[in-house]
């Protein structure tokens, strides 16, 4: 038993727990009142803390790639052009279809105005 927990009752089916106050429950309640105080929600700024470090991953990895790809080619226009340049306007997409083609919700997601993101989707032909 938990610290969770209250006996049960050994009267009758088992079924009720005892004590003061004591209400007709099944055993499947307690399981989940138990498994929920044994394993509480992660909390919202872990989640995103992981998939924060999954992207960055993500970003690494590609950049590893491409940059083996070059084989000690410079790249004209510059690395970080280039990468804000193909990151952008797929992100700006995706996160315009995830708020269901809100222009609004899109820039309260990304942190931007709205104006700059209707400047941006211009800019990249989205809109």
């Amino acid at each position: 038993m938990t610290a969770f927990a209250r006996p049960l009752s050994s009267a009758g089916d088992g079924a009720t727990l005892s004590g003061p106050g004591a209400k007709r429950t099944d055993f499947q309640t307690l399981r989940n009142v138990e498994a929920a105080a044994l394993n509480p929600p992660t909390p919202l700024h872990a989640s995103a803390d992981a998939g924060a470090a999954a992207l960055r991953e993500c970003v690494a990895r590609s950049a590893r790639r491409y940059l083996a790809d070059l084989h000690g080619t410079p790249c004209s226009e510059g690395l970080y052009a280039l990468l804000m340049r193909e990151v952008e306007a797929p992100l700006l997409s995706e996160v315009l279809r995830w708020c269901g083609g809100n222009q609004s919700r899109a820039a309260e997601a990304l942190g931007i105005n709205r104006a700059t993101l209707r400047k941006k989707l211009l800019a990249h032909g989205l809109a």
